[in-house]
């Protein structure tokens, strides 16, 4: 076994790593940039833990759609082009996964993973009580405003229960004012919400007491070295750090420190913006979490406050507030949601949300011996962390995987 590994990377894919690795009787040191584990994607996210409930962006009549947001005021979706051809290079891939079929292989796969995610964060709660992180077993509605879209959804085998537009009003009442403007929506028990920063406080925080973590150094990886067909190192803003393995589970940095290395790794920040607001007591806060499905926005109550999380931009590395897209999700908020809480305190966060263009995250080896990888979440980081976690450390242990990962590793 190699007995020393570095993760790098510092949110809840990189900490999940580590624990795994941890538990598994690896020494680990933790590689973060910033003064504070959890501060870049896994800040903001929308809490949703749909394990039951994936659906890869890449699918059949996407590109015809996508042309259609450009268009909307409100659409879901913003295009730069940039001065990269990586982003390019990953529009053609993605473009390329645009098949129903394609979709199909990887959704199954997705839900494959999102079972396993679902079992390990059951079994991390002997070491990070589900309180810690305002986890709540919501169950998860997706509602519909077209009708053909609805009954397309309503049609399919294993969907869930099918609510009409009133039902779904009766059963969340937050969704009334917007019962006029729905067909209908499904609804899956046993769906999760929770606060993925505080999930990475209190696992960093028992991480600091296991007897494998070796501590968390701060600095900004900047090169990976290697040697002979090995990892040497990684160069750091404060030095270079050694060990004998090494994790990439850096998010959107992943990408410019798999260069380094002469890995090239098909990921893009996808901009995604979220708004948090305070629930006060006679405020009609939704219980279940929702999912607009044409808007592509989720709600979701956690601890005392409602998060908002929508929008797909594909602007490069800007996490800048475009004021535009804040107000137009503020807008379609106040029209779905207009009692559930107070809109007058929201706090704006966006993120880079690293995705590959199948939607399907990278795990386990690289042509380097010693580099391995858990990248490329997309929006389901919080989802997925705990069961790619668990992959990557039997991967690393050569353990059988619990079920075939065609579609998650690494195409060289």
């Amino acid at each position: 076994m190699q007995q020393h590994v570095i993760v790098i990377g510092g949110g809840v894919v990189g900490l999940t790593s580590a624990w795994w690795l941890a538990e598994a009787g690896y020494d680990v040191t933790l590689l973060e940039r910033a003064p504070e584990v959890g501060s870049g994607a896994s800040y903001g996210n929308g809490g949703q833990l749909s394990y039951r409930y994936v659906s890869p962006l890449a699918d059949e009549g996407v590109p015809l759609k996508a042309i259609q947001w450009l268009f909307q005021e409100n659409g879901p979706l913003r295009f730069k082009p940039e001065a990269d051809l990586r982003q390019y290079r990953w529009l053609a891939s993605f473009l390329a996964h645009c098949r129903a079929d394609v979709n199909r292989r990887t959704t199954a796969k997705l839900l494959e993973l999102g079972e396993l995610s679902r079992q390990s964060m059951k079994a991390l709660e002997l070491a990070v009580p589900l309180e810690a992180f305002n986890w709540r077993d919501a169950g998860k509605l997706v509602v519909y405003r077209s009708r053909a879209l609805f009954e397309k959804a309503a049609a399919k085998n294993g969907a869930g229960q099918v609510w009409s537009a009133r039902d779904c009003a009766e059963r969340e009442p937050a969704l009334a004012a917007a019962e006029p403007l729905l067909a209908g929506g499904i609804y899956n028990a046993g769906e999760a919400v929770a606060d993925c920063h505080a999930f990475c406080q209190a696992l960093a925080a028992q991480l600091g007491r296991h007897p494998r973590f070796q501590g968390i150094v701060h600095g900004e990886a900047r090169r990976l070295l290697n040697e002979g067909g090995r990892i040497t190192g990684v160069e750091t803003s404060t030095g270079v750090v050694r060990a004998d393995a090494y994790v990439l589970a850096a998010g959107i940095q992943s990408r410019d420190l798999g260069d380094t290395a002469g890995i090239r790794l098909p990921l893009y920040p996808l901009k995604g913006y979220s708004l948090s607001a305070p629930i006060r007591q006679d405020d009609l806060a939704p219980e279940i979490s929702v999912t607009d499905f044409e808007r592509k926005v989720l709600y979701a109550r956690i601890g005392d406050k409602l998060r908002v999380a929508a929008m797909v931009d594909m602007v490069g590395e800007d996490l800048s507030h475009d004021p535009k897209r804040v107000d137009s999700l503020t807008r379609q908020v106040r029209e779905t949601m207009p009692r559930a809480a107070d809109y007058s305190k929201l706090e704006v966060w966006a993120g880079l949300r690293p995705a590959t263009p199948s939607s399907a995250p990278i795990i386990g080896a690289t042509p380097y011996a010693n580099l391995w990888l858990n990248v490329g979440h997309g929006p389901l980081g919080f989802t997925f962390a705990c069961g790619t976690a668990a992959l990557l450390a039997g991967a690393m242990q050569g353990k059988a995987p619990p079920f075939a990962l065609d579609g998650l590793t690494l195409r060289t």
